[in-house]
């Protein structure tokens, strides 16, 4: 073969090559926009169904963070025995009864918003195994007086988790 048969040869492949090139960019671009359209229809039309259950996770989450607040724990939860360890293991246990009771609300909420919620409840968890291993703290009542007396000074890391709640339900409107 000669070098004017492969520049014919090209010369003539080339024009189709570039028009199949244009037209799967085009095709594809336009199947694209497509797929996006009937997604943001069918987001559309399930709006007013999930919202309500949406704004039930955050009803359901806010209660969860009210329930593991800790001044709230220790007034809801009487000691077991004067030991403050068995206390301390009953309240923890209280409180991952209760996260473990709203796990599905994950769905419903964003992903910054759970993870604000998980923190609370490990700060919450945390706070009252340091209070417990304060050497003050001698059992189970005086355990539930310096946690709350300690909520005197301080925010309950509940209330920063619900301070987001609310503002993530706002943003919803």
């Amino acid at each position: 073969m000669d070098s004017t048969k492969i520049i014919e040869i090209i010369a003539y492949s080339l024009p189709s090559i570039i028009t199949g090139a244009v037209a799967y960019f085009l095709l594809n671009s336009y199947f694209k926009e497509q797929q996006n359209t009937k997604r943001w229809l069918l987001q559309k039309d399930n709006q007013p169904s999930i919202l309500p259950l949406r704004l039930q996770a955050y009803e359901r989450l806010t209660l969860l963070m009210e329930r593991v607040n800790p001044s709230q724990l220790m007034v809801r939860i009487n000691p077991i025995s004067e030991d403050k360890t068995d206390y301390q293991n009953f309240v923890i246990a209280q409180i991952e009864q209760e996260f473990e009771h709203n796990l599905s609300q994950q769905i419903y909420v964003s992903e910054e918003c759970w993870s604000i919620v998980i923190t609370a409840k490990n700060a919450t968890i945390q706070m009252i195994r340091l209070t417990t291993k304060n050497e003050k703290v001698t059992n189970a009542d005086t355990l539930r007086e310096m946690v709350i007396g300690d909520l005197m000074e301080k925010h309950a890391p509940s209330t920063t988790a619900l301070s987001f709640l609310k503002n993530e339900v706002s943003q919803l409107w």
